[in-house]
């Protein structure tokens, strides 16, 4: 079986193409550039962006966690690897095991659209390594607009969700909430969250404390709320204030050893644009953000924690501002600016008595780190007859110090960066139809404060990681028929990775395929197709080890999808599949996980123009899959030997309910 998955992967993937249609390529990197828009109106499942993500684009894979609140990767890179922001505001979890990932602060109901930049090709934002996420939330409009979703699926789901919209020629305002619960999910062998659990603990993998004491406990629960205003003063100038508000409860993670008690964050922004200033300046804007998140996790729902319960209370807060001017020069635009931001990281642990509610002294778990960047960026832009190029640079002046370290503690309490980043991308256009480009990058992002100073690694001595990389790549169009591919060879120095409890510096390569398409049928069908490939290697194995394999590299994965559109009925069939690990990290936790092809289906009916349903079936032949491996940089269920893998669900139905005005 997996074999015919693997081969009908590879053959499908010189047929036709892409997931969705991703709409429109954004001016800057557009060649390395996707947009996935309407998330909120696709994506009925859940909240969860990570997964809506992983649906919508072959080079993007979930790892799966919990219910809710996932996390992804990208080109087979994640955590800071690759940059995600909502809007302007750069966005961390509090979590050093991931059990809230940026994208989990990102509500997709919320969401506009999300555009996605591979590679090092951006210059404006700190720590862009290997990629870039943008989830733009919706805009206040000026007339008055508004919508209602009611959602329910299987596993008890349950969804509501309404905004509204309106204002005038000076102010514009918006405000939306959401709530949502759901009970473990079932994977496709019908055993619950927690089922899986005591599955892995009777096979050696994790001991009978890491058993959930009520095997019935919701999944999780969330509440959302977004506001935002625009005012213009004047024709030329306008105000941008936001905030965003997450409160995640009781969010289960089965394969790790606590769960999420709560993720509380706020984000707040505010922005302000001025046009047509001079010659030298067409456009000035200034974005400032804050975000704060409360992470605390616990075993109290685990039979470990009947009598004393564990809580590790983790918190982050991050503020940035960025001041960005463009203006024409030569016949391009020419953009610069500076990019200033910190981040406070600290964390820690205590024990709490039951029966009394009694907590023990309260210790250090992450030394109350402060990451400060300082930055000057520029890009310019410019087109040449049928020749386009743009080239960017940044340099980052970045301060890491831990508050929280004893006097006596032989760790380096305080480490200094410098880099200096730069890209080129030039297109040339064939013809009407065909566009070729290539681009060559160099980015870097600094350690994080749980590979400097948490666990075995409070040296403090990571060094950052620097990315080289080429993409090369062409897109065609005729008519009803278009296709996209890219190649691309990254070279990692200092690659940040983990070895025996600890965080290292090792040199690596990871190179890849991509290629999209779609194919017009006729008015009513439409075929898409996505495709992604991997492969990545170290240098040399780590020292005590001979694995040479990088971890985290999904071999080959496609998306299929199949629309049918006439008047007020429209029916999508898509297929997610991805062949089976042949090459992974054995001797960092990694293990063999089969290939898989899951069929899901949906059904929407316009019934008028306000109002329309929608019902979709997932993973239609209840199969039993896994998408995410157990690299051991996450603390995961382990009996010594294999480690817990954790399931996707299984089949899941679902009803959406939308009215708008």
């Amino acid at each position: 079986m997996n074999k015919i998955v693997g081969m009908s992967l590879v053959v499908s993937s010189f047929l036709m193409a892409e997931t969705i249609d991703l709409g429109q390529i954004s001016v800057v990197a557009e060649a390395l550039s996707k947009e996935v828009n309407d998330i909120r109106g696709v994506e009925l499942k859940s909240a969860d962006l990570a997964d809506a993500l992983s649906r919508n684009n072959a080079s993007i894979t979930l790892i799966r966690g919990s219910g809710v609140a996932d996390d992804i990767l990208l080109r087979g890179q994640k955590k800071d690897n690759i940059n995600i922001l909502m809007d302007e505001a750069k966005i961390y979890g509090g979590c050093p095991n991931r059990m809230d990932p940026p994208t989990s602060h990102i509500h997709s109901d919320n969401i506009e659209k999300v555009t996605i930049i591979e590679g090092p090709y951006d210059v404006e934002h700190f720590g862009t390594l290997s990629g870039l996420v943008i989830a733009e939330t919706k805009n206040p409009t000026q007339e008055l607009s508004g919508d209602v979703n009611l959602n329910a699926g299987s596993y008890g789901y349950k969804k509501a969700s309404a905004g509204v919209s309106g204002g005038n020629d000076y102010v514009r305002a918006l405000i939306s909430a959401s709530s949502e619960q759901s009970d473990q999910y079932k994977d496709g062998n019908g055993k619950t969250l927690s089922e899986q659990l005591d599955n892995a603990i009777v096979q050696g993998m994790g001991m009978a404390g890491n058993r959930y004491i009520d095997s019935n406990l919701k999944a999780y629960e969330k509440k959302t709320f977004m506001g935002k205003i625009f005012v213009n003063p004047v024709d030329n100038q306008e105000l941008r204030l936001s905030y965003t508000l997450n409160r995640s409860d009781n969010v289960l993670y089965p394969s790790r050893q606590m769960d999420a008690d709560y993720d509380d964050s706020d984000i707040v922004t505010l922005g302000y644009s001025l046009y047509d200033l001079s010659p030298f300046s067409k456009e000035l804007n200034l974005e400032t953000y804050f975000s704060k998140v409360t992470h605390p996790m616990s075993t109290k729902n685990r039979v470990s924690g009947a009598t004393t319960y564990s809580t590790v209370k983790m918190e982050t807060e991050m503020k940035g501002a960025k001041l960005k001017n463009s203006m024409n020069l030569a016949g391009g635009t020419l953009s610069y600016g500076v990019d200033v931001s910190r981040r406070n990281w600290d964390g820690e642990r205590y024990t709490t008595t039951v029966a009394t509610g009694v907590e023990s002294a309260h210790t250090v778990f992450l030394p109350d780190v402060d990451t400060t960047n300082k930055a000057l960026f520029t890009q310019y832009v410019a087109s040449i007859e049928a020749l386009k190029v743009q080239m960017g640079a940044r340099y980052d002046d970045t301060t890491i110090k831990a508050h929280s370290l004893s006097s006596s503690s032989p760790a380096r309490v305080e480490n200094d960066f410098d880099a200096l980043s730069a890209n080129v991308l030039a297109t040339y256009k064939a013809n009407e139809n065909v566009d070729y480009f290539i681009g060559f990058g160099k980015a870097s992002r600094v350690p994080d404060a749980k590979e400097l100073y948490l666990g075995t690694n409070a040296l403090g001595d990571v060094d950052q990681t620097t990315n080289y990389e080429t993409d090369i790549g062409f897109k065609a169009h005729y008519g009803s028929f278009g296709v996209n591919g890219k190649l691309f060879y990254s070279i990692l120095k200092d690659y940040i990775y983990y070895n025996s409890a600890k965080y290292v510096n090792v040199d690596a390569t990871i190179y890849g395929a991509e290629l999209d398409a779609y194919y017009n049928v006729n008015e009513a069908w439409t075929f898409n197709y996505g495709m992604s490939y991997l492969r990545g290697k170290k240098d040399d194995p780590l020292v005590g080890q001979s694995d040479t394999d990088l971890a985290d590299i999904v071999p080959l994965k496609a998306l299929i999808g199949l629309k049918y559109h006439q008047a007020a009925h429209t029916i999508q069939t898509e297929v997610v599949a991805a062949k089976r690990w042949n090459n992974y990290d054995s001797d960092n936790g990694e293990q063999a996980l089969p290939g898989y092809a899951v069929l899901n289906m949906k059904y929407n009916y316009q019934v008028t123009k306000s109002f329309d349903v929608t019902l979709g079936v997932d993973n239609i032949f209840d199969k039993t899959y896994a998408v995410s491996n157990t690299y051991r940089d996450l603390t995961l269920i382990s009996g010594g030997g294999d480690v817990m893998l954790l399931n996707e669900p299984g089949r899941y139905a679902y009803i959406n309910l939308h009215y708008s005005f």
